[in-house]
């Protein structure tokens, strides 16, 4: 072992940066914790894996999909009735 050492050229932080993730910190409750380890124990997984694809589905994925179809008002019911009821 050397007696010293040249960190000059040093960086501090991950020696190869991961793309596409972000290192965060959160709070959760201890058994929200136990439960995703032991499901991810059982699925073979990791448990921040499976955090991750859950918050996906239900917030990341749901945004992206279509919107929903507007909600059915007096006037168009009335609209579609008059045309079903002339085409009859």
């Amino acid at each position: 072992m050397r007696d010293e050492y040249d960190f000059s050229k040093g960086k501090r932080g991950a020696v190869i940066p991961s793309s596409g993730k972000t290192r965060i910190t959160i709070m959760l409750d201890d058994d929200v914790i136990e439960h995703f380890r032991a499901q991810a124990e059982a699925e073979g997984v990791g448990y921040q894996t499976l955090i991750n694809g859950l918050l996906r589905k239900g917030s990341v994925d749901a945004s992206k999909a279509k919107p929903e179809a507007k909600p059915l008002t007096v006037a168009m019911l009335r609209r579609v009735l008059r045309e079903e009821l002339h085409t009859s």
